[in-house]
């Protein structure tokens, strides 16, 4: 679906404030230094916002991060509502994208791949 160039503004925009009140605003124990948004998605009506958060950790933290934005969300929405200019403020859906992490582990088997010797130059299928 082609998106327009109000909602990408209105994504933006959103994406950019969610990324200072997360950062600064929220004191939630349970929401560390380690979490940043991706990306956001926002229905063509402003009904609703996918927000898709990168949290690097393990996966306890992970849950713990989502639960606390989602425990957070009312909070958030207000403080959206209160620096966007928007007639309707979008209810936020927080989902979790491991994008990022997997990212970095495929670099990294790419790197080990390249560091092997070739097959044929003592490599480990030599006879």
């Amino acid at each position: 679906m082609k998106r327009n160039n109000r909602m990408t503004r209105v994504n933006d925009e959103i994406t950019k404030e969610l990324a200072n009140i997360i950062r600064g605003e929220l004191k939630d124990p349970r929401i560390g230094v380690m979490t940043s948004v991706l990306r956001v998605e926002t229905t063509q009506d402003l009904k609703y916002c996918k927000i898709f958060i990168s949290v690097l950790g393990n996966d306890e933290e992970k849950k713990e991060v989502m639960k606390g934005l989602k425990s957070a969300s009312g909070y958030i929405r207000h403080l959206l509502a209160e620096r966007i200019n928007l007639r309707i403020t979008p209810e936020l859906m927080f989902r979790l994208d491991d994008s990022v992490e997997y990212g970095i582990k495929m670099s990294k088997l790419i790197e080990q791949i390249r560091n092997e010797p070739p097959v044929g130059e003592g490599g480990p299928y030599e006879e």
